[in-house]
C-alpha cells in the first residue's frame, strides 16, 4: 500500500519543480495542502499506524532540510516541499527519496556551475564555506548563503522531483 502513495509525492514534486523552475519559488499552498492531503489519506487508508509513518518522514525530510535551510543552503519553499514529499512516501523511502534527491542536486549544481562558467569560483566558495562551518557552526555565512542578491541559486525542487520520480520508477519497476 506504501508504495502507491510514491504517487502523491511525485504529484506534489513535479509540480513544486515546475513552480520552483518558473519562478523561484515553491508556494504554501502546495506545501501545506500536499502534507494535509497526505496525512489524512495515510489515515483513511492505514490507521493510526500510516499516519505515524508519513509524520515521521515528514519530520526526517524536512529536519535535515531544514538544518540546511538555518545555514544558509536552501530555500524555505525546499524544506516544506520534501516535507510534504516524506509525509506521502512515509518511513519506507524518505531515505532513499533524500540520498536520490542529493544525488540529482548534485548533478545539477555541476550542470550549473559548468553552463556558469564558475567551477574555479564555486571550488574557492566551498571550500570558505567549509572553513566557516568548521569555525563558527552551523551559522550562515555572512556573504556566501541563499538568502544574499548575486548568488546563484539552484531550483532545488527539481532535485526533489528527480529524487522522487527515481523512487517511484524504481519501487514500481525496478524489481
Amino acid at each position: 500500500m506504501e508504495r502507491y502513495l510514491l504517487f502523491g509525492a511525485a504529484a506534489i514534486a513535479i509540480v513544486g519543480a515546475a513552480q520552483d523552475v518558473r519562478g523561484g519559488r515553491i508556494p504554501n499552498w502546495l506545501t501545506y495542502s500536499g502534507i494535509l492531503a497526505a496525512l489524512g489519506i495515510r489515515i483513511l487508508m492505514m490507521g493510526w499506524r500510516g499516519l505515524g509513518s508519513g509524520l515521521l518522514a515528514l519530520l526526517a525530510g524536512g529536519g535535515i532540510f531544514f538544518l540546511l535551510f538555518l545555514i544558509g543552503g536552501m530555500g524555505g519553499g525546499d524544506v516544506k516541499l520534501m516535507a510534504a514529499v516524506g509525509a506521502w512516501t512515509g518511513i519506507p523511502q524518505i531515505v532513499a527519496v533524500l540520498i536520490a534527491a542529493a544525488i540529482a542536486g548534485g548533478i545539477l549544481a555541476l550542470g550549473y556551475m559548468i553552463a556558469g562558467g564558475r567551477i574555479r569560483t564555486t571550488l574557492l566558495n566551498t571550500v570558505e564555506l567549509f572553513r566557516h562551518h568548521l569555525t563558527s557552526g552551523l551559522r550562515p555565512h555572512p556573504v556566501l548563503n541563499i538568502r544574499e542578491p548575486g548568488m546563484m541559486r539552484l531550483p532545488y525542487g527539481l532535485a526533489i522531483a528527480l529524487g522522487t520520480l527515481y523512487c517511484v520508477g524504481s519501487s514500481f519497476w525496478g524489481r
